[in-house]
């Protein structure tokens, strides 16, 4: 019979976490970012130190941009591994808040660990508390329950005999993996307890990949052969699932070609002969027409966002959709038929059911599509005109054809998924909660799981505003990715996207802001004065030398360019580039344009699929 061991609450639960292991012989928590204050500094803080580079701790900036650290390190690890992130209460619990539902939206693994009030409620009010005059069981913490998958208000030192291996179960499910938030009582925390010696033996933590039901299975089958134009879109969990090759062999074997959401990007390389390029509202003409033209559409471990489906009006009115997800929550979005299983199984298993079956599919829209591409990145002939965004992606593509392209708000986003052309595993995109502010620590969450890959971080002035100051803790730990800050002196994208809704430039470029003066702000100083190597390019040319420059660094490098305002991610290409986005416009308003934009609207909604 196993004995006790006398540890603190927080002294047990880093001891804990210290000991859950992955298949592959790693922890799954990896270790923490932690900033420390009165909530978690004399308990969290103390057991962080004294356990030492058996949990490590590491020390950010700022919670939130900590925590979207953590959430591209899970990301980059397809979910595999994870990180910690601790604050006090208050201040520093809400800042994560925002991080948990991007974590929570992406259904990606990141464990929370709040600093709560005191347990006892001997001072109460404590410093940071917030009151609620009708419920004395609330604190800030609660602000978490609607944005993780599993809460906790750990208020006995006991309660984590349960709580510890609850959110482990959350973080490691295929279907409902997402964030975890533990409200730890900060007395709590200091409390002593006599733990079964048994609760801190090595668990491996093994990832279920749960089979389709048979007469799914058969009926999905079925409606494949039926089809005479099937198209595959394929999402996160086609990556996630490590699915990758299945799908380029399931797609190659039976002829149905495949577009990519931006979670999916670069499950398969640009190069497959099925990938026909990114689908819906930033979408390819290659892939956009087939998924129109399609008879039948198959999702496989997409969630179905309005994106993709360019807001319910890409796939045609009498097209089937059948939806591959390990959740039978996105599984049964839009109507479609259901096949609830891991990807990988899925396709294997279909593939086996259909044999020989091959559909057939016209080669020529992608290859013309990757040609219109290339000219549309090439790089621009010499003049005055500041360069665009796809100029800039150009020269990226050029100077560094392997690299992981990441970013998550803004004009980029559309502008990658429409024209980066990556190798495989070459992308990594937020744009589940399309949070301006995650480009910056989530570069450095990626390198973090991926050390030898290269990693360009592609984000405007306007995220780079928001969140920067992580730049800072990469050059104290020596973490190197490099950073493309283009510069078009505003929100360039939100300020197209008004204008097109029918309204007039306002408050998103400074020119259109209500100031007394423009600002003149010298990002190749700020972005120095934090330890990063920056620069300003002139031109593509200069910046494609500046990218191959940077490679062999130890520290980030920050290249700044500017680029124009005016011209979106889809400038100069055919009509078909893109797709309706629903994006609600005001039915009365005093000029010609609003009122023909909302004319446009009421045309495009009246086509978008109700069937739910």
């Amino acid at each position: 019979m196993s004995g006790t061991i006398r540890l603190t609450a927080a002294q047990a639960m880093v001891r804990w976490l210290s000991v859950q292991m992955t298949e592959d012989g790693e922890r799954f928590v990896e270790g923490c970012w932690a900033i420390f204050g009165h909530g978690n500094v004399a308990g969290i803080g103390e057991a962080l130190h004294g356990i030492g580079d058996a949990f490590p701790t590491w020390r950010g900036q700022n919670e939130q941009t900590m925590a979207h650290a953590a959430i591209a390190y899970a990301k980059a690890s397809k979910r595999r591994r994870a990180h910690a992130v601790t604050s006090s209460i208050g201040p520093g619990a809400t800042n994560m808040v925002t991080a948990a539902a991007l974590a929570h939206v992406n259904r990606l693994p990141v464990l929370f660990i709040a600093g709560d009030v005191f347990a006892s409620r001997r001072p109460d009010p404590v410093l940071q508390q917030v009151e609620d005059f009708d419920d004395g069981t609330v604190s800030a913490n609660d602000c978490f329950r609607p944005v993780v998958r599993y809460f906790d208000r750990i208020q006995r030192p006991e309660q984590l005999l349960t709580a510890l291996p609850r959110a482990l179960r959350v973080m490691t499910d295929p279907a409902n993996c997402g964030p975890v938030c533990l409200a730890f009582c900060q007395d709590t925390q200091a409390e002593a307890y006599d733990w079964p010696e048994a609760f801190f033996e090595p668990r491996i933590w093994r990832i279920r990949r749960p089979e389709p039901d048979a007469q799914e299975l058969a009926e999905v089958a079925d409606l494949i052969r039926a089809a005479k134009r099937p198209a595959i879109v394929a999402g996160g969990g086609v990556i996630y699932s490590g699915a990758e090759a299945a799908l380029s062999a399931f797609a190659a074997r039976h002829g149905i070609p495949v577009a990519e959401t931006q979670a999916g990007k670069s499950a398969l390389a640009q190069g497959d002969p099925m990938n026909f390029g990114a689908s819906g509202v930033d979408g390819s003409a290659a892939a956009n027409a087939v998924l129109r033209d399609a008879d039948l559409v198959i999702g496989v471990g997409t969630r179905l966002q309005d994106f993709t489906t360019g807001s319910r009006t890409m796939f045609a009115a009498d097209a089937k959709l059948v939806s591959i997800n390990v959740h039978g929550y996105d599984a049964a979005k839009h109507g479609a038929v259901p096949l609830v299983s891991d990807a990988r199984v899925a396709l294997e298993k279909l593939t086996a059911a259909l044999g020989d079956h091959t559909a057939a599919f016209d080669p020529a829209p992608r290859a013309a599509w990757l040609a219109a591409v290339d000219a549309h990145c090439a790089a621009p002939a010499p003049g005055n005109d500041l360069p665009n965004d796809a100029q800039v992606i150009g020269a990226v593509q050029r100077a560094a054809p392997d690299a992981i392209a990441m970013c998550a708000a803004g004009t980029m986003p559309g502008a990658l998924k429409l024209l980066w052309q990556p190798a495989q595993g070459g992308y990594h995109m937020e744009y589940g909660y399309s949070c301006m502010g995650y480009e910056v620590a989530g570069a450095m969450g990626i390198k973090l799981a991926l050390p030898s890959r290269e990693v360009i971080c592609f984000v405007g002035d306007g995220s780079y505003m928001m969140a920067n100051s992580e730049l800072a803790t990469a050059v104290m730990r020596r973490i190197p990715f490099t950073v493309v800050l283009t510069d078009n002196r505003g929100y360039g994208c939100i300020n197209r996207l008004q204008q097109v809704c029918g309204g007039e430039p306002f408050n998103n470029l400074y020119a259109n802001c209500n100031v007394e003066d423009q600002p003149q702000i010298d990002y190749v100083a700020h972005a120095g004065s934090m330890g990063a190597h920056a620069v300003k390019a002139s031109g593509i040319a200069e910046l494609e030398a500046q990218i191959a420059a940077a490679r062999n660094r130890p520290i980030p490098t920050v290249i700044v360019i500017d680029t124009t305002a005016k011209d979106g991610p889809a400038h100069g290409l055919t009509d078909e580039a893109g797709h309706w986005w629903d994006v609600a416009v005001p039915a009365v308003g005093g000029t010609d344009r609003l009122r023909e934009a909302y004319q446009t609207y009421l045309e495009n909604a009246a086509r978008a699929r109700l069937v739910n």
